[in-house]
């Protein structure tokens, strides 16, 4: 009996244990969404979203003090490590004190890509075959890893992909692209905002196809793949033999095709392939964050190629197909309970991107699932800060005045008239609390804007309210109304 308690103790212990872990990692990734979010205000969106953005947070070891980041390839670990881990790691010191030093390098599960063998291209990318002479940008994953021979993510595909009427027309031209007949256009270019589905909708061409093309040859990779290959290629004087591999493709995707802005070399090679690639029938996708119009430094000629097929705008979600990316998410964490209330605040405040949008559910459930609480709407405003925060809009003190008398149904001079009557000054406290919640003004600002009231009459309304929220539940719902109201 001893051996089984002593068992089961141990059992608790580890149980515990990965309880605690998995609670850490919640706390890591929270620190790094508000440092990356400084990060972005410093060095600006492009340079963010190009390197600040992939990294992925590790492990910390509490007795060396070191934390790991990790990056998809070894070109971009090599470019964070020598222009952004001093930064890095100044910011890891202050969020935690516990981090010493950073250590950035490429993700153990993402494997370095093979060198290429370009003397031999008889084999057929995808039959199944010996995957150490893949494709230029193939990456061989282990069964237990992330992605199918050719770099292509299982989960993105088209039955996974949540449309409405903001991104129909990218899918759509994506499934024509992959469709057995030839397509009427090509290339085809997605052209969206980050985190809007343009990449997946890439693998998800390459799925689609292979599935009906067995055989097929695809080429998959970011440009910034490509411009390392193209160097690697030149150095070793291998030229030709990379431009007949690159050639003899059946579909070429590539992501992020704003990064090769400025080489040179490599936008003419990659001209040079478009042309073959067409003048042979074959299908070509490229997907970038602006329209082919808005890359600068693109030679004009290849800027004719990428625009003249299909320019497929993916516009940001809006709130119905926001509520429907939720609520298919939520399929893979039955048979957990989530509120329809939350997933009415999470559709209308998290409105930057879907990538946000998604990571704010999964950070919610994996908060309520650590610690044992039922998730909730004040769970969801208490633990979310930093993404709320980061797609909140600015709201004027003027547009919260105008939406209280709107909803009370008062002029809207009584936010700043001397009136006691309790039909005005109830709405004029509530739109006081709103003000201090929703705008940086101070207590002195915000009583200046409502009639030139002291400081501490704006201090008891919040705090009247604050606590009315917490006893009245008529009162707590107005406020919750008007906040939507005010966010969406």
């Amino acid at each position: 009996m001893a051996d089984k308690n002593g068992f089961a103790n141990s059992a608790k212990r580890k149980s515990g244990g990965n309880e605690m872990e998995d609670l850490e990692a919640v706390n890591l990734a929270a620190d790094w969404a508000d440092i990356s979010q400084g990060l972005r205000k410093d060095l600006g969106h492009q340079l963010h979203s190009q390197w600040i953005k992939p990294i992925q947070v590790g492990g910390l070891c509490r007795e060396t003090g070191t934390l790991d980041l990790y990056l998809p390839t070894e070109f971009s670990a090599n470019w964070v490590q020598d222009r952004f881990a001093d930064r890095l790691s100044l910011a890891w010191k202050i969020a935690r004190g516990e981090v010493r030093n950073v250590r950035i390098q490429v993700h153990p599960g993402r494997r370095k890509l093979p060198d290429i063998n370009l003397a031999d291209g008889r084999r057929p990318a995808n039959d199944g075959g010996d995957t150490s002479m893949i494709a230029i940008g193939a990456a061989h994953i282990s069964d237990a890893g992330f992605s199918s021979p050719i770099g292509l993510d299982p989960m993105l595909t088209f039955a996974s992909f949540v449309t409405g009427e903001t991104n129909v027309l990218g899918c759509n031209a994506a499934q024509r692209m992959a469709a057995t007949e030839q397509p009427q256009f090509s290339p085809l270019y997605l052209k969206a905002a980050t985190g809007q589905g343009k990449t997946h909708l890439l693998h998800a061409i390459g799925h689609s196809y292979l599935g009906a093309h067995p055989r097929a040859r695809i080429f998959y990779c970011s440009a910034e793949r490509f411009m390392v290959e193209f160097v690697q290629a030149l150095k070793a004087g291998q030229m030709i033999e990379f431009k007949s591999r690159l050639r003899s493709f059946d579909l070429l995707l590539v992501d992020d095709i704003q990064f090769i802005i400025g080489k040179a070399s490599a936008q003419e090679e990659l001209l040079y392939t478009i042309d073959a690639l067409l003048a042979e029938g074959k299908r070509l996708v490229f997907a970038a964050d602006r329209a082919p119009q808005a890359l600068d430094g693109v030679e004009p000629r290849l800027l004719s190629r990428l625009s003249m097929g299909l320019v497929a705008d993916i516009q940001a979600a809006d709130i119905e197909l926001r509520r429907k990316i939720l609520e298919s998410k939520l399929t893979k964490f039955a048979p957990l309970e989530v509120p329809e209330d939350v997933i009415e605040f999470l559709a209308r405040t998290i409105t930057r991107n879907v990538r946000e949008l998604v990571g704010g559910l999964n950070k919610l459930i994996a908060y309520a699932q650590l610690t044992g609480q039922e998730v909730s709407l004040g769970l969801a405003e208490d633990q979310l800060t930093d993404i709320l925060s980061a797609n909140r809009r600015r709201i004027t003190i003027d547009e919260i005045q105008r939406t209280v008398c709107q909803f009370y149904r008062i002029d809207r001079s009584e936010m700043s008239s001397k009136r006691r009557a309790r039909a005005v000054v109830r709405p004029r406290q509530v739109a006081m609390y709103l003000s201090k919640v929703l705008t940086p003004r101070s207590y002195p600002e915000i009583g200046r804007k409502f009639g030139g009231r002291d400081h501490s009459t704006v201090i008891h309304a919040v705090r009247l309210i604050e606590d009315l929220r917490q006893r009245d539940a008529d009162m707590d719902g107005d406020v919750r109304s008007l906040l939507r109201q005010l966010e969406s």
